[in-house]
């Protein structure tokens, strides 16, 4: 009796047992330990494509979670599927896919295939997104019978019968008229056939291509190429409104091309015997190669003395830098500076003065002395130039103006008789008129014209004629201009 007052009550033992009943069995069929947090992402997806609850998410074919939950995504049709990891399937890197796979032939039963990602990228944490960019759905067959409808399959038939009659019937004369010259006449198929012919070497260009584009280290350069195509692909993923805007300016770019056959037409047919010129133009390029590389070789000495010249140049280029100082060079220069803008005003004034000295000087040349060395053939001939003849006067003037008063030199003319008496005007205050006797007036040579020659100015002075100095004024009592006469025209300019 003390044992069981002591001990626990029948009612507290059914309670505990009820407990660890209702724990086991809710242990047994949620298989989660509660009040622990899971691991959680989204997955954004084009279409929920009857995945459920509870629907296993497996990677690598190994289930390591399972679809906690499904709902619409924000402002567009697509849906986001919350994905419960457990710890063997972590990390979840930001390059993660998820696809929804049917677990049964012809559908049923989904499972969502999770491919954790690269360990390059950055992990993600628990409530982070997986993008719609990395997700994908299977194709249902309902999508497959519905492709086909009643307008599909007529377009379908249409291109075929477009198609068949394209490569058996034979074409028009417009259309050979617009055609490549090898092709008029021919059917599709024909000029298909004839395509074969070219195969080869283009098949064989295409292996050199692509053996070239496997590199020199395929495992190398194939990883390299996809992270390149991956960092690309993010790239895209981060900019999808630009994508978007690239893929309709591409749609207007072929519509422009597309607006444009013709002419593009004729370029794809000149692309062949540019290629041809091409190749020919590389052919040479190649035979320029072993000069260019004997002369790579030969100029190596001469690379490799360089850094000694420069050394050798450097005390040069001190006694330069000295001479280039304020005190030297430079001063000087800024001395002559305005020495140097006048000489410059000088020499812009001299284009102009240069063709008028030029035109003067022939005109001395060509007119004026020579016109000074003729000798004048008159009655009082000295049997010199006449320029000599001047310097004569000027000397003789000179010797008789060598009398002088307070009022300078003068000169005294003794007048002779005469037999002709010349009146000398009024006498003054003596009274009467004064007469004296002369000689006749010899006049001058050659005699002074009655009127001025012609001015002519359209005709320059080294071009005018030389005067006719011996001519018929300058014989002995010519009074007038005589018939006939010579007269020099135009101005010494």
């Amino acid at each position: 009796m003390r044992r069981r007052r002591g001990g626990m009550s029948p009612l507290n033992a059914g309670l505990i047992a009820l407990v660890l009943i209702a724990v086991g069995t809710f242990l047994g069929f949620t298989k989660d330990i509660p009040f622990t947090g899971k691991f959680e992402v989204d997955a954004v997806f084009r279409s929920a494509n009857s995945i459920r609850l509870n629907s296993p998410v497996r990677i690598a074919g190994v289930n390591v979670g399972k679809v906690t939950g499904v709902k619409s995504h924000a402002g567009s049709d697509a849906a986001v599927v919350t994905l419960e990891l457990d710890d063997e399937a972590l990390p979840i890197h930001a390059d993660a896919t998820a696809k929804i796979r049917p677990r049964i032939f012809l559908e049923g039963n989904f499972f969502v295939d999770l491919e954790p990602g690269s360990p390059d990228s950055p992990v993600l944490d628990s409530g982070d997104s997986i993008k719609v960019t990395q997700t994908a759905t299977p194709v249902q067959i309902d999508q497959v019978l519905t492709a086909l409808q009643d307008d599909t399959r007529q377009d379908l038939r249409d291109v075929l019968d477009v198609l068949a009659a394209g490569l058996n019937d034979e074409p028009t004369a417009a259309q050979d008229r617009d055609a490549d010259p090898d092709t008029r006449g021919e059917t599709g198929a024909e000029s298909l056939n004839d395509t074969a012919a070219d195969a080869g070497p283009a098949l064989r260009s295409t292996a050199v291509v692509s053996e070239a584009m496997l590199g020199i280290e395929p495992e190398r350069d194939i990883q390299r190429l996809l992270a390149g195509l991956a960092d690309a692909t993010e790239g895209l993923a981060r900019n999808e409104r630009q994508l978007q805007d690239l893929v309709t300016n591409v749609n207007t770019t072929m519509g422009a091309f597309a607006s444009e056959q013709t002419a593009l037409r004729e370029s794809i047919r000149e692309l062949g015997p540019t290629l041809e010129t091409a190749n020919s133009a590389l052919g040479e390029l190649n035979e320029a190669f072993p000069p260019t590389r004997a002369f790579a070789r030969e100029i190596l000495p001469a690379v490799r003395e360089t850094p000694a010249t420069i050394a050798a140049s450097f005390p040069w280029i001190e006694q330069a830098r000295g001479l280039m100082r304020r005190t030297e060079l430079r001063g000087l220069a800024r001395r002559l500076s305005p020495a140097t803008r006048d000489l410059a005003q000088f020499v812009d004034a001299s284009l102009e003065m240069f063709p008028l000295a030029e035109l003067a000087s022939r005109c001395a040349t060509d007119v004026v002395l020579p016109t000074g060395d003729v000798v004048i053939e008159d009655e009082f001939t000295s049997g010199v130039e006449n320029y000599k003849e001047f310097l004569y006067a000027m000397v003789g003037l000179a010797g008789e103006g060598q009398n002088l008063d307070g009022n300078g030199l003068y000169v005294r003319f003794a007048p002779g008789g005469g037999a002709n008496t010349v009146s000398l005007g009024d006498a003054g205050s003596a009274g009467g008129q004064l007469f004296g006797n002369a000689f006749p007036g010899l006049g001058t040579r050659p005699k002074m014209p009655p009127r001025k020659p012609p001015y002519n100015d359209d005709t320059p002075c080294h071009r005018s004629t030389m005067p006719d100095l011996d001519g018929p004024w300058a014989a002995k009592g010519s009074a007038g201009t005589p018939p006939g006469a010579r007269m020099a025209r135009g101005p010494l300019r």
